[in-house]
């Protein structure tokens, strides 16, 4: 009787995994290729319009079927692990290619084939309960954090490098402002200029700004979505471009504010690896300092019970 149950549980996780790695290896090029009418329709008579054929060609995927299911699972699953920032607000400020519904469905298959694999290892190996079922629900669990904490760790490392090449890109910005560009000719220089986060960023600035998007509008986007606080106290000085008289000063003093920020900052970091470095300082003195004193005291208590 145990014999069947086993092979129900085996298969069963066979299926899964597959899903996973279905679902995984969708989002490889080489492997989800589009079919071959829609390869063929560019170099076709009329090719660039979609016809009829559409109606043949428009079968919803695993990943369309799939895709809205991971994404609401995904998001409620990161609530519930602490992530209270939405996703797309990540992904859009480290600039990535993948959309909400690509990454959950990258996210959901990555934790089906973890789920697969972990039950054939607790099935294979027969290992004890409490293992098997760390085995099975503990990799999906780890398969799912690993791929969000890759997500926050880039989000937190672009909002680092935006503090830090903001007190350049701020002298510079005023430079420019004082010898007479304007606002929106000054940020098209800097973003074609510059090659770091901040070069990046202003790239979608401008781009924003030739869209229609007032500067102003474009730049309170840019740091709502940095959410970087020295750039929102930039964007409120710069809001006076038409109102002050020597904006290019304004912005020299913002510069000088925000490298005494960075440079406080680095003076914490310099002071707390400094208290770090003592910490097995004080445990490799301590402890043989305690070992000395405990051998005559237990010596002692030997003598003393002895007589």
């Amino acid at each position: 009787a145990g014999v069947p149950a086993m092979s129900r549980v085996l298969v069963a996780a066979a299926l899964i995994g597959w899903v996973g790695l279905a679902l995984l290896f969708s989002e490889l090029r080489w492997f989800g290729r589009a079919p071959l009418t829609e390869r063929l329709r560019p170099y076709a008579p009329g090719g660039l319009r979609r016809g009829a054929t559409d109606a043949l060609g428009s079968v919803s995927t695993i990943r369309d079927v799939v895709g809205p299911l991971a994404q609401r699972l995904g998001e409620r699953a990161a609530r519930v692990f602490g992530v209270s920032e939405e996703l797309s607000v990540r992904l859009r400020r480290i600039h990535s290619p993948l959309t909400v519904t690509a990454f959950r469905t990258r996210q959901l298959g990555w934790t089906l084939a973890a789920f697969g694999a972990g039950s054939l290892v607790a099935i294979a190996t027969r290992v004890p309960a409490p293992f098997a079922l760390l085995a099975t629900f503990g990799l999906p669990v780890l398969a799912f954090l690993i791929l969000e904490q890759q997500v926050q760790t880039a989000s937190a490392r672009w909002q680092r490098r935006i503090f830090l090449e903001l007190p350049v890109v701020t002298e510079q910005l005023g430079m420019l402002l004082s010898a007479g560009f304007s606002l929106g000719s000054a940020l098209n220089r800097l973003a074609a200029r510059s090659h770091g986060a901040i070069g990046q960023d202003l790239g979608v600035v401008c781009g924003r700004i030739r869209q229609g998007l007032s500067g102003m509008d474009a730049l309170r986007e840019w740091a709502d979505l940095a959410q970087v606080d020295a750039l929102d106290r930039l964007v409120a000085v710069l809001a006076l471009n038409r109102e002050a008289g020597d904006l290019g000063l304004l912005i020299t003093e913002e510069a000088r504010a925000i490298r005494g920020d960075a440079h406080r900052e680095l003076l914490e970091t310099i002071e707390r690896r400094a208290q770090q470095v003592w910490i097995p300082v004080t445990v490799a003195t301590l402890v043989p300092g305690v070992i000395f004193m405990a051998v005559p005291f237990v010596e002692a208590m030997q003598l003393f019970t002895g007589s």
